[in-house]
């Protein structure tokens, strides 16, 4: 039996009173209350770390799964490119055929560009600040109890929006949730935690990955120019099984994704199954696991890969890479076929292309295809019994099969962008987010260059020859 103590019964300051709180600054937060400001509302982002940009900057992860095909996702991402911190699409070439993919971006630059928009829009963000729990009048939210340097507080608001990626606002309000996969066992992709190597030879990797078989899903540019932002390697399977066989350092992975940001060499490498991150000690145990993992790969690179002979390790990652964790059971809730086959939706705000990228909850190798563009229903952003809020990321109400795209970044900027205008067609017109009119939400997505339909998006993925 757990010991429990008994929190004394207090009074809390109301620190502000605002139209849309957004939790969360990662990669879909920033995006939500953006979209919101733009919108005349009233804003307040709540960010537990002192940066924007979550798994996307601090993560090291720095780029997405597929291409960015319209509206503020995009709008970003060409105002990285302006001052140098992203590079072009390329398509990458994958078993499947080719999937087009925005290039990685400088995750410092992004980190500004994040900061700037929100100031620019009006937003204003509280950094350092988490958030405790959420308050209801009845079925609805009216706010959130905050914590941070100056104690514990109240933010009131007319809508919340949850983009904590774990969905612990709509949790802790009493929306219905799956875990990972749901049924016994709770079946979850497993965490890991990026890392950048320096000092690598880019011109001798790239020469090197043209000529093996052991690099299946490559895109190489065809220039110098290009390596800065457009080298992408994923496999070394064969090499690194051997190199683990002569050592006898063991790793939890079969493969490894190499990818190149303003020069630097990221590296996506480590894998810790069945975590409960949940669990502050299994979190920790996690986190260690990863520091050991990315020494062997580090070493392994150095010994085996031509590029890498006089390369370190530059940056580790501060936060640890969660992939899934909890699924809010929504008005609708996107299915594998939904995902997988392109179904259609007429409440749909946002067509995606975010490639199929399935890292095996057991272990195996990762599964990357891309695949046609689909839809995804407003009705996933609506939790069941819980009103004046909205989840977005990768806490939106999809199975395990649909969330292997639904996770990724443009879907979740995607969901963030249509959650901030959502909640904020809910303030100016009185009505609940469950009650919002769709087609106006789809029209203002509209104007913004956002696709909402997957025949509307051409040329992200090709077939194979």
């Amino acid at each position: 039996m757990t010991k429990t103590i008994t929190e004394p019964a207090r009074e809390l300051p109301v620190l502000l009173e605002t139209d849309v709180i957004v939790v969360g600054g990662g990669t879909t937060g920033p995006l939500a209350a953006i979209s919101a400001a733009r919108q005349g509302r009233r804003v307040v982002l709540i960010e537990r770390f002192g940066s924007l940009g979550g798994n996307l900057t601090l993560g090291l992860n720095t780029k997405p799964s597929g291409a960015l095909v319209g509206g503020l996702p995009l709008e970003l991402w060409n105002l990285a490119r302006q001052v140098g911190g992203a590079g072009d699409d390329y398509m990458a070439v994958v078993k499947t055929g080719g999937v087009k993919i925005a290039s990685p971006c400088d995750p410092e630059t992004m980190k500004i560009l994040l900061t700037r928009l929100c100031a620019d829009a009006g937003v204003q963000i509280l950094f350092e600040t988490v958030v405790s729990t959420p308050v209801k009048a009845g079925a609805a939210v009216t706010g959130v109890i905050v914590e941070n340097k100056a104690g514990r507080q109240f933010i009131g608001g007319q809508v919340v929006i949850d983009c904590s990626a774990d969905a612990d606002v709509a949790t802790r309000a009493g929306a219905p949730f799956v875990m990972g996969g749901g049924g016994e066992g709770q079946v979850m992709q497993p965490v890991s935690m990026y890392f950048t190597m320096d000092r690598v030879d880019l011109v001798r990797l790239a020469d090197w990955a043209r000529t093996t078989d052991d690099v299946p899903a490559r895109a190489i540019p065809d220039t110098v120019e290009g390596l800065a932002y457009g080298l992408w390697l994923t496999g070394f399977n064969r090499s690194l099984k051997q190199w683990q066989r002569d050592t006898g350092v063991e790793l939890q992975r079969d493969n490894i994704t190499l990818k190149t940001a303003d020069g630097r060499m990221y590296v996506n490498a480590t894998r810790v199954v069945g975590v409960d991150v949940f669990s502050p000690v299994a979190f920790t145990n996690a986190v260690l696991e990863c520091y050991r993992q990315i020494e062997g790969v580090a070493r392994y690179l150095r010994e085996r890969i031509p590029g890498f002979e006089n390369a370190r390790i530059e940056q580790i990652a501060p936060v640890l890479g969660v992939r899934e964790t909890r699924h809010v059971v929504g008005e609708y809730t996107l299915s594998g076929p939904d995902a997988l086959e392109g179904h259609h939706f007429e409440d749909s705000i946002a067509a995606d292309v975010s490639a199929l990228d399935i890292h095996d909850p057991k272990g195996a190798d990762v599964d990357f295809q891309g695949l046609r563009p689909y839809e995804i229903p407003y009705r996933c952003l609506v939790p069941k019994g819980v009103e004046q809020l909205l989840v977005a990321g990768r806490c939106i109400s999809a199975d395990h099969a649909a969330h292997a795209r639904s996770r990724n970044m443009p879907a979740c900027m995607a969901t963030g962008q249509a959650a901030g205008i959502a909640a904020a067609v809910a303030v100016e017109k009185g009505v609940t987010v469950r009650q919002v009119p769709v087609a106006e939400v789809q029209a203002r997505l509209r104007r913004l260059g956002m696709p909402l339909f997957g025949h509307e998006v051409k040329g992200a993925v090709t077939e194979p020859a």
